[in-house]
């Protein structure tokens, strides 16, 4: 079962001595509105470690804040990602992006014969550089993202795992070292149009930071942003990945050539997920 995607920013309610078992729970969070109850109590049963911490921890989700954030940690993947106040939920439909990840990061480790490099740019929480690492088990990993609560909260994630987590405005938070060497580049930019972002669940647009979902007029501002400079920092051979919508697909791809990148589309009716992998060729200098 997956849960709706947020993030947390509020101070802890006062907590509530009164003990409270599964039914008072289920019914608390169903009369808040919460779809899934039983799931959401049976995991905050599991979670809290004592009453009063339950109590709070159910306050909380019926006030509205994300159930990830309530927890500390979202299901991703088959992992734990842990999940801090102020920090971009990863979605399930991003599952998707990664598996194609793993795919090309073990072809390329196949070709090249040595562990791939790979950046985790937009990183949020560090989910999809947490997961590459565990799934390709030889990675020279970095990711970045421009807000510090990200950063730190990635750090958390993808440190343990070997990588190196830097604070920038996309391409600028790297170090120099890495121009024309990554192999797998996964960038999950935001990509919804400002005028929609409203429209989005209050647990997204209430707790999640602004910049982690607004993508511009037509929600490819930062996607074009990244296909422009990413010539120059892939390696040959490289890919860039970046998830979109099956509407905006058309005109994400149009960027990637505009840039050199030979593109392709691919979908899962599943997850009801999007990307485009646009590939630099293996003949091209590091540009």
């Amino acid at each position: 079962m997956s849960f709706p995607p947020s993030a947390l920013s509020s101070p802890l309610p006062a907590p509530v001595s009164a003990p409270l078992s599964r039914a008072a729970v289920v019914t608390t969070l169903r009369a808040a509105g919460c779809v899934f109850a039983e799931d959401e109590a049976e995991l905050l049963l599991s979670t809290a470690r004592t009453t009063d911490e339950l109590a709070a921890m159910v306050e909380r989700r019926t006030l509205g804040l994300p159930l990830e954030h309530v927890v500390g940690w979202a299901e991703f993947y088959g992992r734990r990602i842990t999940v801090d106040p102020g920090v971009f939920v990863p979605r399930r439909r991003t599952e998707f992006l990664v598996g194609q990840a793993v795919g090309l990061g073990r072809r390329t480790a196949e070709r090249t014969g040595r562990p791939p490099v790979v950046v985790d740019l937009c990183c949020g929480s560090g989910a999809v550089g947490t997961v590459l690492a565990a799934a390709l088990d030889r990675v020279e990993l970095y990711a970045a993202d421009i807000e510090p609560a990200a950063v730190r909260c990635a750090r958390r994630n993808i440190t343990p795992a070997g990588g190196e987590v830097h604070e920038g405005d996309l391409f600028d938070a790297l170090p120099a070292r890495l121009r024309g060497r990554i192999d797998i580049l996964v960038a999950n930019v935001p990509y919804v149009p400002s005028e929609e972002v409203g429209l989005l669940p209050p647990e997204a647009r209430e707790y999640e930071p602004l910049v982690a979902l607004d993508g511009g007029a037509d929600g490819l501002d930062v996607l074009r942003r990244v296909t422009a400079a990413a010539p120059q920092w892939l390696a040959p051979g490289g890919h860039l990945l970046v998830e979109t919508s099956e509407r905006q697909a058309p005109r994400a791809v149009k960027a990637f050539t505009r840039n050199g990148l030979l593109p392709r589309v691919a979908d899962s009716d599943e997850l009801y997920a999007t990307i485009v992998i646009g590939t630099r060729g293996l003949a091209e200098g590091a540009g």
